[in-house]
């Protein structure tokens, strides 16, 4: 047992006062024989035994009827420990952590999660003691929040009341972590952390052990008294390497039913605010199921995109962000060789040109490092003599970072395994056939279901199919990439077209030049779809933009078409702005997104007024499952996680102020003092029955 007041302890020498009475009160009286008095004093020892009794016993009550008030006034309590002679207790250093994410704003019978902690979180305020120090550590914390640490109740009052439900929140163990982290600068010596949280199964803790000193005692206050049911759009994907205007363009989307039951669900494809396409879909509870939709864009440019299902509880993951990239005119670089025909090749970018589809510039092999290639989408080498080692390390670091770059031999093939060994593909070993020479054959087999010849080379009955072409010459191309692979092949099994992806772009190696007198190649139909195809699916960047970004996560997006040094912006729908961390890289800048976008959307990367991208930022998907822990799992996660014990006070169902109460109690003991007190009152009474009870008789 200890006491809250111990300095009063110091009163009890005052129960030695009835003592000190009663000893001045022992006078010896003076002694005076009489004869006649000789028969009572038989009668005087026996009256004198009772007294001296009554007295001791008198003086017995008062001085436990001392002693108990005092005791009384020192608060005594049977946990606490002595802390400390100034003051009620030794002043604590005390951190919130307040589980405000998206599963807050869940309900029970007791109202919203989030309105249980504020008030849970206020009634541990007002018992506060003054010189107490205060943490307020919410889970999800706003970019521009203030401070979290108070010694005023009034000022913590006031953050507590402010708290907002955010998307992007940390787990419970890291917020822990967190806290102990503010504890470590406190002034008081005790310490404590109270988790006051709903216990969300997917978000309650992560592999990072959360590092909690041992002077600091943690408790957890769980919040919530049943499981919810959660239908979420948890994925977007554009299925479509090749984005045109007026094409039909396929979007992957996944939709989860979070829940013990599933049913048939509504969802629908909005683009710039105007749905394009909608279907119902069959959900198996807790399995991820894909759906398909198909639209088509009605104009050029970055569009907006978002995928809804019909509204549940959980309103704020029914909708899933996505943007589109529509390109404008993509710019093209034609670089011919020495004695090379690039003519076939301009006649059939020129068709696609004339519709506004590319801009297209044409040089001599000559020019190539004097152009450069950052300021174009996709770059055509049509069979140059020789290639330095400086073009080549320029144009491996272009298809690195995204280029599309696509190659026609020459007289000399050769000249290109310099650039195809700096990528990771093959190299070419001499040619096959000669010019004007006999057929080699035509195709004998093509990879149909690559993007490339997606919708354009379908015949009657929509099965894909490719016009063969007579090769009387080809260059022998030798696979040795792993990531590469042969699109379509000769009969006599030589590559005639070759993929090799490296970085963030990719390389098309064809095995003939443009030029009549190797095949008949350029002269078919096939040849000016194919060309445009080839450059245009070399052009496309992803074509889903950045929707990869979390809530929360910081991520780097690459930004091309940057006209200046001015400082690029991310503004968003609601007007907020931004100015990320960027980094000048060729071809473009990189933006450092951090942590400080709560809000989902699609958010614009403006230059100055103008527009350059659009990035997507949506929730963790983990954040939609709002299966929860049963409690005493919920503290065996956190003492793994943590190391150190947990207290579990549990909150649920009862009101915040006495669940409050049960905590201080906890932290400083049950106080003992209406006891002493009710002590004290008994032996007053006794005393005063005692008294009353044996008063002195006259003599008879």
């Amino acid at each position: 047992m200890g006491f809250l007041n111990p300095l009063v302890l110091f009163g009890l020498a005052a129960a030695a006062i009835p003592l000190i009475i009663h000893l001045f009160n022992f006078r010896k009286p003076k002694r005076v024989d009489f004869s006649s008095l000789a028969f009572l004093r038989e009668l005087e020892k026996r009256t004198m035994r009772r007294v001296r009794l009554k007295q001791w016993l008198i003086l017995l009550l008062r001085t436990l009827a001392i002693a108990c008030l005092v005791l009384a006034f020192a608060r005594p309590t049977k946990t606490s420990v002595w802390e400390g002679v100034f003051g009620e207790r030794s002043p604590t250093a005390t951190a919130l952590v307040i589980d405000n994410s998206l599963s807050m704003t869940m309900r029970d019978v007791q109202g919203a999660y989030l309105d249980q902690a504020k008030s849970l979180a206020a009634a541990w305020v007002e018992g506060a003691q003054p010189g107490d120090e205060l943490f307020l550590v919410p889970t999800a914390v706003q970019f521009d929040a203030g401070r979290m640490d108070f010694v005023s109740r009034e000022a913590a009052l006031d953050a507590i009341e402010e708290l907002e439900v955010l998307a992007g929140a940390e787990t419970a163990s890291a917020a822990i972590s967190r806290a102990a982290s503010l504890l470590e600068g406190a002034a008081n010596p005790k310490r404590d952390i109270i988790l006051i949280n709903d216990l969300q199964t997917a978000t309650f803790v992560d592999s990072i052990r959360a590092v909690v000193p041992e002077d600091i005692q943690l408790t957890l206050m769980p919040l919530g008294e049943r499981d919810h049911e959660n239908t979420a759009v948890t994925g977007v994907e554009i299925a479509s390497r090749i984005i045109e205007l007026g094409r039909p363009v396929e979007l992957s989307t996944t939709i989860e039913r979070f829940g013990d039951s599933a049913d048939g669900y509504g969802a629908s494809v909005f683009v710039e605010g105007e749905r394009v396409a909608q279907t119902a879909a069959d959900l198996t509870e807790r399995t991820p199921e894909t759906i398909p939709f198909t639209f088509t864009p009605a104009r050029r440019g970055w569009l907006r995109g978002e995928v809804r299902v019909e509204p549940d509880e959980a309103e704020w993951d029914d909708v899933r962000y996505f943007t589109l990239n529509v390109p404008q005119a993509q710019r093209v670089l034609v670089i011919r060789g020495t004695n090379a025909r690039a003519d076939h090749v301009m006649v059939a970018l020129g068709v696609a040109g004339e519709r506004g589809t590319l801009d297209v510039t044409q040089a001599d092999e000559s020019n190539l490092a004097a152009l450069g290639v950052d300021n174009f989408d996709a770059v055509v080498l049509v069979g140059p003599q020789d290639l330095s080692s400086g073009e080549n390390a320029q144009l491996e670091r272009y298809v690195d970072d995204g280029g599309g770059l696509l190659v026609f031999p020459g007289e000399t093939p050769a000249s290109f395994n310099g650039l195809l060994g700096a990528i990771g593909g093959g190299r070419f070993d001499g040619v096959v056939g000669e010019l004007d020479g006999s057929s080699l054959g035509g195709f004998g087999g093509s990879d149909l279901e690559h993007p490339l010849f997606e919708g354009i080379f379908d015949d009657a009955s929509g099965r894909p199919r490719l016009e063969s072409a007579e090769v009387s010459q080809a260059a022998r191309y030798v696979p040795g990439g792993l990531d590469e692979s042969t699109l379509i092949r000769l009969a006599g099994g030589t590559p005639f077209l070759q993929e090799v992806r490296h970085g963030q772009g990719s390389v098309l190696v064809y095995s003939v030049a443009p030029d009549p007198r190797w095949s008949d190649f350029s002269m078919r139909g096939l040849f000016v779809p194919l060309m445009y195809r080839s450059v245009v699916y070399l052009a496309s960047s992803d074509p889903s933009g950045t929707s990869s970004l979390l809530v929360g996560e910081a991520g780097v997006v690459r930004i091309e078409n940057v006209v200046n040094s001015t400082p690029l912006r991310l503004v968003g729908q609601e007007g907020g702005e931004w100015t990320p961390a960027q980094r000048t890289v060729p071809g473009g800048v990189l933006l450092d997104v951090d942590e400080s976008i709560s809000t989902p959307g699609v958010y614009d990367v403006m230059q100055g007024e103008i527009l350059l991208s659009r990035v997507a930022i949506n929730l963790d998907p983990r954040e939609s499952d709002l299966a929860t822990l049963d409690p005493t799992d919920a503290v065996e996660q956190l003492q793994e996680v943590t190391g150190r014990p947990v207290r579990l006070l549990n909150a649920a169902g009862g009101a915040g102020l006495a669940a409050a109460q049960r905590m201080q109690e906890d932290r400083r003991g049950f106080e003992l003092s209406s006891i002493f007190l009710a002590l004290t009152l008994a032996f007053l009474l006794a005393e005063m029955l005692v008294a009353m009870q044996w008063k002195r008789k006259p003599a008879a």
